[in-house]
């Protein structure tokens, strides 16, 4: 029962975390949404943390998607958080309510032409690397309003938003940088009234920094490690 204790007490402690964040910004907890990361995570973990009442969860790898997916039928929200090859496709669109990792206009014409055949239409938002690391995946803030621009064409998605994951540092503070210069990029882009665009989710903040994340206007963040813990369920690949 530790275990599932554990999980329960953390997610209280973000949740209460969330809400503070949001007293200091002036924002209704409403407007955030908190995704459980159950990368690597077993489906026993998800379970307890659905009894906390969790319906949010965010997935790296397409087949453990669809793993989890076949052991758990209840109805909850998925959502496709890493990077994302155009194979790996048919495990993510219909299975998913947003997929947080369109980095290319390569990748979101081959989620509009499976969601077309599909009959769908696929919500995404586009990552953007605010920080320019090169290890990272993501559009440039300089290309963010072409890459939007050239993906109007595609009818069978629709841009929700944008995501980033900034760099990691022992001090949350030196990204509260990032966040704001994302949310000034989600403004711009609306101020532009580029057709069939209008984006309402800005997807950002982890672990170690979510609270100035939502400071700064975030709406989803994405918590693996202060609710599941360090990541000691699974055996390295």
């Amino acid at each position: 029962m530790q275990e599932i204790k554990s999980i329960q007490n953390a997610i209280r402690e973000v949740e209460d975390k969330i809400s503070a964040a949001c007293k200091r910004a002036g924002r209704n907890p409403e407007e955030v949404t908190l995704i459980a990361v159950s990368k690597t995570m077993p489906v026993e973990a998800i379970r307890e943390a659905m009894e906390c009442g969790i319906i949010e969860f965010g997935e790296n790898r397409p087949q453990e998607l669809r793993d989890k997916q076949a052991e758990i039928t209840e109805p909850l929200h998925w959502h496709m958080i890493g990077s994302l090859q155009t194979n790996k496709l048919k495990y993510v669109i219909g299975k998913t309510v947003l997929i947080h990792s369109v980095d290319s206009v390569h990748l979101a014409q081959a989620i509009h032409e499976m969601s077309e055949k599909k009959g769908l239409i696929t919500d995404i938002l586009l990552e953007v690397n605010v920080a320019g690391e090169e290890s990272k995946h993501g559009i440039s803030p300089e290309e963010l309003e072409a890459t939007v621009r050239s993906l109007n064409v595609f009818s069978n998605i629709r841009i929700r938003g944008l995501m980033t994951v900034a760099p990691y540092t022992e001090n949350a503070e030196e990204n509260r940088i990032y966040f704001r210069q994302m949310k000034q990029l989600m403004v711009d882009i609306n101020s532009k009234n580029i057709d069939n665009v209008y984006m309402d989710i800005l997807s950002m903040g982890m672990t170690g920094d979510y609270e100035i994340a939502i400071e700064e206007g975030a709406t989803l963040v994405r918590v693996g490690t202060g609710i599941f813990g360090h990541r000691v369920y699974l055996p390295k690949e």
